[in-house]
């Protein structure tokens, strides 16, 4: 397995998480089952990372833990930013607000950034640019299909303009045109100096994207390391790497 990021160079780990645990109640009874047991996890400025695992992993937990959305049974999670505010983050599973239009839904969250109101029609338009929602910008979201609810999803994650993105599933429910289209904002943001991490199951998008992966099953990190070390010999065939090390 190779190993996590030094701890020795920490001030450069846009994420550092050391030993994380999570135990939840869960049923009637509230038995305790423990979803994280000890996951340590590196990832550097200006990386754009891929945390892989079947359903169940773990993945989207660790990220919830790291922003602060649940509390670590033990260990800790730190992120490499001044605040909350420098983070984008897409849920698994986002809560819209389906009588507001696209504009309206973006503006909403821009101001809970506080942005300046001429800031704010920039990044709006800006946003809807790149995720191809130009004219639906007027368009209320329940009238959005599914694909268009997930990219304007990910316009909100990077609304406040952030130097860290956590993108959970960002690819789900898109059809071939909108993955294009997603697939080239994260490029870019990764050659703008912004970190990326998203959860992905299409590992050819993993491939093409990330400098670095990680993969998870049962609640640890089983493997950590660069794509290109994970496909030397492979071919680009992140698939045949992946099902390797998760059925090992």
């Amino acid at each position: 397995m190779a190993e996590p990021a030094q701890r020795d160079d920490a001030e450069r780990l846009a994420l550092d998480i050391r030993d994380l645990h999570k135990t939840v109640a869960v049923g009637f009874r509230r038995r305790k089952v423990e979803i994280l047991k000890g996951v340590s996890l590196g990832v550097r400025r200006g990386d754009v990372f891929g945390l892989l695992g079947p359903n169940g992993a773990g993945k989207t937990t660790t990220v919830k833990v790291a922003l602060g959305l649940m509390r670590p049974t033990s260990g800790e999670a730190r992120l490499g930013v001044d605040s909350l505010g420098d983070v984008g983050y897409l849920p698994e599973n986002p809560y819209f607000y389906d009588y507001l239009t696209g504009r309206e839904f973006l503006d909403l969250c821009a101001r809970l950034f506080s942005l300046a109101a001429a800031t704010r029609v920039e990044r709006i338009e800006s946003s809807l640019h790149d995720v191809g929602l130009d004219d639906a910008g007027a368009v209320q979201l329940r009238k959005y299909s599914k694909g268009m609810l997930q990219r304007i999803g990910i316009a909100q994650a990077l609304i406040n303009d952030p130097s860290l993105v956590l993108l959970d599933e960002p690819m789900t429910g898109l059809d071939p045109i909108g993955r294009v289209e997603v697939k080239e904002i994260i490029r870019r943001l990764g050659e703008r100096g912004k970190t990326v991490l998203f959860n992905s199951h299409i590992l050819s998008d993993v491939a093409a994207l990330c400098g670095h992966i990680a993969i998870m099953r049962g609640g640890i990190i089983i493997w950590q390391g660069s794509v290109d070390e994970a496909l030397a010999g492979r071919d680009g065939d992140l698939e045949s790497f992946f099902v390797d090390k998760v059925t090992s």
